[in-house]
């Protein structure tokens, strides 16, 4: 996506190259000598990435990005170093920078990089709203990862969220879909009304309908009180429903009405009652096989899926493990008074080999465990649960895997270890592997490693 780039070097070389190349890319490129001119052209226009050396006459790049930070949070900044202030580098990383590139620049590298902070920064633009209505639903959780089919999702739910559309969110049992739904609540207009959430699979077949839509007093054996129902209990607000793949043919058939006509009659009654409900549902099953089976009516079907949003397993985005790791040991260490504080090696690589059925719910059970159980500040791979560390690939591949992931196994350790032992150099790395800084720089993301540098490489 075409994004406004500013680049700032004294050196009129450097600028006038990385111009032609990214305005070769689409991108809208300016240039600055200094400092000072590159903060007055971004008062005058703001720009999405901004790309600066370090070391500069006057003000040098760390004061240019104290500044960008402060006064545009939103912009990304992408140091140029040379070998030599690597260390620096890694020190503006820590204080926001987004990435680094070494000298002599090579174009692959810059063009990735300032796509992904392109994407970072659009992202965060977007999202601001997103993110913080999610740190205000229940529990105060938070939606976490990089990888792009989760990115995907956001972009989709900052499309929907200001509508009223039906949303059907897909994924497997405990992909965050409750998660997701009440996400797009918080964002929508709708969020100062109620959100009432109900699985259609936990209910008996005989009480869905009447704790749906209500009942009147004597509306079956039982009903000695008339009931409003979720419907009206969501009236101004959002309605979302789990498992609807659970429903009956006769809830089915009134679900169409009151999506059609915004009015249904309580169990009993024949009196039609008016609601303004936004309607949001989830299932993990296949509909559309439920569809062809006859198990679920097509009419339906295709009036709930206008707008659909799938949730893709973990399984699908061991990039994000580390992330989502990360963030549980911080929630749960808080929440225990406990001072684990990081994550082991040998943790993690058992942690991104397992195959995570139970998904993002199995992972953070599994790292309340843990920190429950650790004895000191690091998880290590005793305060897993047995299954998983026995399931853990053994050295000698005696245990059957996919071979692609299989594969990727031994490649990610390879890798983490010679960054480690060139103190997170990617070019002496890149060399050392003798794959270029290209190839590096795609692996390190793809295994969670970009985020390593900055907490690892001493300042």
């Amino acid at each position: 996506m075409p994004g406004r780039i500013l680049i700032v070097d004294d050196d009129p070389l450097v600028p006038r190259t990385l111009r032609i190349l990214l305005t070769r890319h689409g991108h809208e490129v300016r240039t600055a000598a200094s400092v000072a001119d590159g903060l007055k052209q971004l008062d005058a226009a703001p720009a999405d990435v901004v790309v600066s050396d370090i070391n500069m006459p006057g003000q040098d790049g760390f004061e240019l990005l104290r500044a960008v930070k402060a006064s545009w949070p939103a912009t990304q900044v992408v140091l140029v170093t040379g070998y030599g202030t690597i260390e620096s580098a890694v020190r503006g990383m820590r204080d926001g920078a987004f990435d680094y590139v070494t000298k002599p620049v090579l174009d692959e590298e810059m063009v990735l990089v300032v796509e992904r902070a392109l994407e970072s920064s659009r992202l965060r633009t977007e999202n601001a709203e997103l993110k913080a209505a999610l740190d205000r639903s229940k529990g105060g959780r938070k939606v976490v990862g990089s990888d792009p089919t989760l990115l995907k999702v956001f972009d989709t739910i900052q499309a929907v969220a200001p509508t009223r559309a039906t949303v059907l969110i897909t994924g497997e049992s405990g992909t965050g879909k409750s998660m997701i739904a009440r996400l797009i609540h918080e964002a929508s207009p709708r969020r100062t009304g109620p959100f009432v959430e109900m699985n259609c699979g936990a209910l008996p077949e005989g009480l869905l309908e009447s704790e749906l839509f209500g009942h009147t007093k004597g509306a079956f054996t039982g009903a000695s009180g008339a009931r409003p129902g979720r419907f009206l209990a969501a009236d101004k607000g959002t309605l979302f429903l789990d498992e609807i793949g659970a429903s009956t043919a006769a809830l089915q058939l009134k679900l169409l009405r009151v999506l059609q006509e915004r009015r249904f009659e309580p169990v009993g009654s024949e009196d039609s009652v008016e609601v303004d409900v936004r309607l949001l549902l989830a299932t993990n099953e296949d509909l559309g096989k439920a569809v062809a089976e006859g198990r679920f009516r097509q009419d339906l079907y295709y009036r709930i899926s206008v707008v659909p949003v799938h949730l893709p397993p973990l399984r699908e985005r061991v990039g994000d493990v580390p992330l989502l790791a990360r963030h549980f040991l911080k929630r749960f260490a808080e929440e225990n008074g406990k001072p684990v504080a990081d994550i082991d090696d040998s943790t993690m690589t058992i942690l991104q080999a397992h195959g995570w059925p139970g998904n993002i719910r199995e992972l953070e059970n599994v790292i309340e465990r843990g920190v429950i159980l650790c004895r000191g500040d690091v998880l290590l791979p005793g305060d897993l649960p047995p299954d998983l560390t026995k399931s853990a690939p053994a050295p000698s591949g005696d245990r059957t895997l996919p071979l692609k992931r299989a594969l990727e196994i031994p490649e990610r350790e390879i890798i983490e270890r010679t960054l480690r032992s060139h103190n997170w150099n990617r070019q002496r790395t890149a060399q050392a592997l003798d794959i270029n800084r290209t190839t590096l720089f795609n692996k390190m993301r793809k295994y969670g490693l970009l985020g390593r540098a900055g907490r690892t490489v001493p300042a």
